[in-house]
């Protein structure tokens, strides 16, 4: 079961979210006091890993501005409760293989099966199985074997409840023919002749598959079909939520009864949390602290657990290679820290290999504690084989810049293949350049706003897309991008944005041509930044045009499908309508790719020349299918489909770029004219922006 989607509503300082789609990780950036945190404590409470934190407070939770008139409406019943959370999950196969085999295909409408959790202030979890119910009473109804005419009849019922009434009917009328058979039967004085009418009798009595059929419907009408799918195959399977924050942090010391007398009382410390689970990765319990019979042996599970964390954090942690963690259990001394006075201690301390010194673990850099925390619980309860969805509050927040991209790294490598992670940060060191897709957009613009907004606009919002974010919420996707381009040197104060690295090739060969002709190509001051690919060409466009002193330009294909992209780029303002150009300006056609800028036959002169290994034969211009207006891509794509290179070997734009740079000194004197004239026509359009 994977998370979806999540909605959260009227809860601190969000008064409507938004819906926004959650992938195996989602990252929420926003400003400090966007409402980040509140979201994730939103999204916690709706199934946590600690029942006891799944409470809704209206008095604490509610937006304050508004809470009297809130309980008010309530209390009137002018209103019902809000719901603050709803999580949307799409059920996956083995979610489904029960179900499926118990009850049957297609009970699932409203396209792919999916399960809804949500809770509000009443603090009652409710949940929503898209199921169809007409399906359900069709699966049930064929499984149970009833004669034709009454199994039709059944079928056609369209809810759970009314197949119940009509088999009840049902039933009656047969009881009823049954007596009356049985007691005509009962009066026929002719023995032979008495049971053969007492054997027809009993053909009228109800069937045993469908009393059968009755007592299924009952259990389900009982509790309703919804929660009979979701208590019998769902519910152990819809993942927990587990938050964790700087406030989970072990403080590096405890004294052992004490924190046994919170947890017999309910009422744990956030910090007494991760202790507890390194404890329980030793394999042992508090009680074997109090009375271990040999030092020897309870040392050896200490060490045990603190040397399995330390090479995991030694993994993803490159600040100090040379640090180890060391467990201790000692009893108490009058001068030890209050509250730690008496009965037995347990201490953690951080070993140093090159300095030959331990110091508490308390006392060392806030970010190696969190680290070392989030492992110790996490690996607690990971070992519960529970699904869980990790809700991460600012899990960089007191790491160096490597180290947050050391933290990405473990994200991407030992959480998302087993867990979905929803993370929220303002760093650019927590922003994966390359997966912008991932970012979630964080803004409470009434913190902005000069004016009181409308009510619907009021309070934190969650936007997918990045093009919705105001400059401040940037900062952090404008730091990941600027580090992520300083390393590949592709900008500079005048750039041209490209979809992807054939474009490129091909801009600055021409260019060259051109100016070798004494025509106009591409001037210096221009640094051509390819993006990787159409989707990314709106994400770079915003974050770069959004950096002061910088010109940006766009040149980029164009298909049907992208218009609506395209007009966002200079309807909301990202770039001038004047620095958003497209291959189609040049050539004429509805859709152009920059190999449109090329004659067809010498782009396929590129194409053969790349490809001529793997090609049984040269494409010639009437092995293409038809289109004059079609891209050349489009067209030669379908023929490849149809005409497949040998070995395996697949048809890609960016080769027939290079061996035109490889070539170019022989090709140039095939470039038509025409097609020197649409690449100038180009660089003349560009060049004047300058």
């Amino acid at each position: 079961m994977k998370l979806a989607s999540v909605h959260v509503r009227e809860y601190k300082c969000i008064r409507d979210s938004n819906p926004f789609d959650v992938g195996d990780v989602a990252c929420l950036v926003g400003k400090n006091e966007s409402g980040k945190t509140a979201l994730l404590e939103a999204i916690y409470r709706l199934n946590p890993v600690v029942p006891e934190h799944g409470k809704f407070d209206v008095t604490d939770d509610y937006p304050r501005s508004t809470v009297e008139d809130y309980q008010q409406a309530v209390e009137k019943k002018q209103r019902h409760h809000a719901t603050v959370a709803c999580a949307k999950f799409s059920l996956q196969p083995d979610d489904l293989a029960e179900i499926t085999e118990e009850l049957g295909e297609g009970l699932f409408d409203d396209g792919e099966p999916s399960l809804e959790l949500s809770k509000g202030y009443e603090n009652e979890l409710r949940f929503r199985v898209n199921l169809s119910e007409p399906a359900f009473v069709r699966n049930l109804v064929a499984k149970a074997n009833l004669p034709t005419d009454i199994a039709e009849k059944a079928a056609a019922q369209p809810t759970v409840t009314g197949l119940q009434e009509f088999l009840a009917a049902r039933s009656e009328e047969q009881a009823r023919a049954f007596n009356d058979a049985q007691a005509k039967a009962n009066a026929i004085e002719d023995p032979a002749e008495k049971a053969r009418a007492l054997d027809d009798a009993k053909t009228l009595a109800e069937s045993e598959s469908a009393k059968q059929l009755r007592s299924a419907v009952a259990s389900v009408t009982q509790q309703g079909l919804q929660a009979y799918v979701f208590k019998r195959y769902l519910k152990d399977r819809a993942p927990k939520f587990l938050y964790f924050d700087e406030y989970y942090q072990m403080v590096g010391q405890v004294n052992v009864q004490k924190l046994m007398e919170r947890q017999r009382s309910n009422q744990l410390l956030d910090s007494d949390r991760p202790m507890l689970g390194l404890v329980e990765l030793a394999r042992i319990d508090l009680s074997q602290l109090l009375q271990a019979g040999r030092t020897e042996a309870l040392l050896n599970k200490l060490e045990g657990a603190s040397n399995h964390l330390t090479r995991q954090i030694l993994q993803y942690w490159s600040q100090n290679k040379h640090i180890g963690v060391r467990f201790d259990a000692r009893h108490a001394l009058a001068q030890d820290p209050e509250g730690m006075r008496e009965g037995t201690n347990l201490w953690g301390r951080v070993y140093d290999s090159i300095h030959h010194v331990t110091t508490p673990l308390g006392q060392r850099s806030r970010g190696f504690v969190w680290f070392f925390s989030f492992l110790a619980w996490f690996s607690q309860q990971r070992k519960r084989l529970e699904p869980l969805v990790l809700l991460l509050d600012e899990p960089g927040l007191h790491l160096h810049g490597n180290a947050q991209g050391d933290l990405l790294r473990f994200i991407e490598v030992e959480l998302k293949p087993f867990h979905q992670v929803i993370y929220t940060t303002h760093s650019p060191f927590m922003v994966d350049p390359s997966h912008f897709d991932r970012v979630r957009i964080v803004e409470d613009r009434s913190m902005l706003a000069t004016a009181p907004l409308p009510p619907e606009e009021e309070g934190t919002k969650v936007f997918s897309e990045v093009l919705d974010a105001t400059e401040g919420t940037l900062f952090p996707l404008q730091g990941a991008l600027g580090f992520e381009i300083a390393q590949t040197l592709f900008i500079g104060p005048n750039s041209l944005i490209v979809e992807g690295a054939s474009d490129l090739l091909y801009l600055q060969a021409i260019s060259a041509i051109l100016q070798e002709a004494g025509r106009e190509g591409l001037r210096k001051e221009w640094t051509i930044t390819p993006v990787g690919g159409s989707d990314k060409v709106p994400t770079f466009a915003a974050l770069l045009g959004a950096q002061k002193g910088l010109n940006v330009a766009a040149l980029i294909d164009v298909r049907k499908k992208d218009a609506q992209k395209i007009d966002q780029l200079y309807q909301r303002k990202i770039l001038q309508k004047t620095h958003v150009h497209t291959f189609a300006m040049y050539t004429g056609a509805p859709e152009a790719d920059i190999e449109d800028m090329f004659d067809v036959d010498l782009y396929l002169a590129l194409v053969n020349g790349e490809f001529e290994k793997e090609s049984a034969t040269a494409v010639a211009e009437g092995d293409l299918p038809p289109g004059p207006d079609r891209r050349i891509l489009a067209r030669l794509e379908q023929h490849f489909q149809a005409c497949p290179l040998k070995s395996g070997a697949q048809f890609n734009h960016y080769r027939p770029a290079r061996y035109f740079v490889e070539n170019s000194a022989a090709l140039r004197g095939r470039l038509s004219a025409a097609t020197l004239d649409r690449f100038e026509a180009a660089c003349k359009a560009l060049n004047a922006l300058l």
